[in-house]
């Protein structure tokens, strides 16, 4: 993992960090101490994903310098608040068996869709308690999940700590071209979450530009998904389960797709959406501080 991108506060990320969503319900140390040893170093989890505690008994297992890897963790919506934040954070570290994690995250933007303008004001409380966290050392840096540009313009009119990054889901058939623009413009790094396309059926899997592209390079539909990702500036975070997979991954950085090529991936028709909506569905999930 030799290609990294540089955050507004200096910090550098792998180009491709490892998801673990869901890796709570299978042979979830297992695939960490894999992810590992195929070189991954970025490790993305969620008090809501219940992965944090099976990620850090991995990271412990494998001998592995704490300096030498990186953790970014999210606080889930009934987590939010100046009392909430405190609390959150406290479980976190102790599931994740350190000290401090690298990248402290609000994980979704609004508790409830029709709370008018009150999810500004809670965004604000959390983020200030956030950036008390970053005082203490408990946390290195601060960034966002599934913030759409109206929603990130909040926090940055409000902070005092610049948010490093902003992770939505980015693939294609789901590129949310002016969210990622409004990224970048404000120097906040976007990062893919479910990047290979999601939903019922995955649709990517299927589409005829994505199996043309494939056929064309030799290459999987999932590694042209996260090609063209990364040459839009974009940090992936895939998820799998095998070494293949997980190999097969890391294995981006020796092929290139063209300009046009890469703006025909940006018009794909709406596809491999997961459904939910940061402003119109609240996934009704619950955090669980026992587990």
């Amino acid at each position: 993992m030799e290609d990294f991108y540089t955050l507004n506060d200096g910090f550098r990320l792998p180009k491709i960090g490892f998801g673990t969503y869901n890796e709570a319900f299978s042979d979830n140390k297992a695939s960490i101490l894999t992810a590992i040893e195929c070189g991954y170093r970025f490790f993305d989890t969620a008090s809501l994903y219940e992965t944090e505690r099976c990620l850090g008994s991995a990271l412990k297992e494998s001998g592995i310098d704490r300096r030498d890897v990186i953790i970014e963790t999210k606080l889930w919506i009934d987590e939010m608040g100046a009392a909430g934040v405190n609390a959150a954070i406290e479980r976190s570290l102790n599931r994740l068996q350190t000290d401090y994690v690298d990248i402290y995250m609000i994980h979704w933007p609004r508790q409830t869709s029709d709370d008018e303008d009150k999810w500004k004001d809670l965004d604000i409380e959390t983020w200030t308690a956030m950036e008390n966290l970053v005082d203490q050392g408990k946390v290195g840096r601060l960034g966002l999940s599934n913030f759409l540009p109206h929603h990130l313009s909040n926090i940055l009119k409000n902070c005092r700590i610049k948010p490093v990054v902003d992770q939505l889901e980015l693939h294609p058939g789901y590129s949310q071209e002016a969210a990622v623009e409004y990224c970048r413009e404000n120097d906040v790094l976007p990062m893919a979450w479910s990047p290979l396309g999601r939903g019922r059926e995955n649709a990517t899997i299927g589409n005829a530009i994505l199996v043309r592209l494939a056929e064309r390079y030799g290459r999987s539909i999932q590694q042209i998904n996260l090609r063209f990702l990364l040459q839009k500036g974009i940090l992936p975070i895939p998820k799998a389960s095998s070494k293949e997979h997980m190999e097969a991954n890391l294995d981006v950085f020796d092929f290139e797709l063209s300009d046009d090529e890469i703006m025909m991936l940006s018009c794909m028709p709406q596809t491999a959406w997961l459904g939910e909506h940061p402003d119109f569905v609240i996934p009704d999930r619950k955090s669980n501080p026992d587990q």
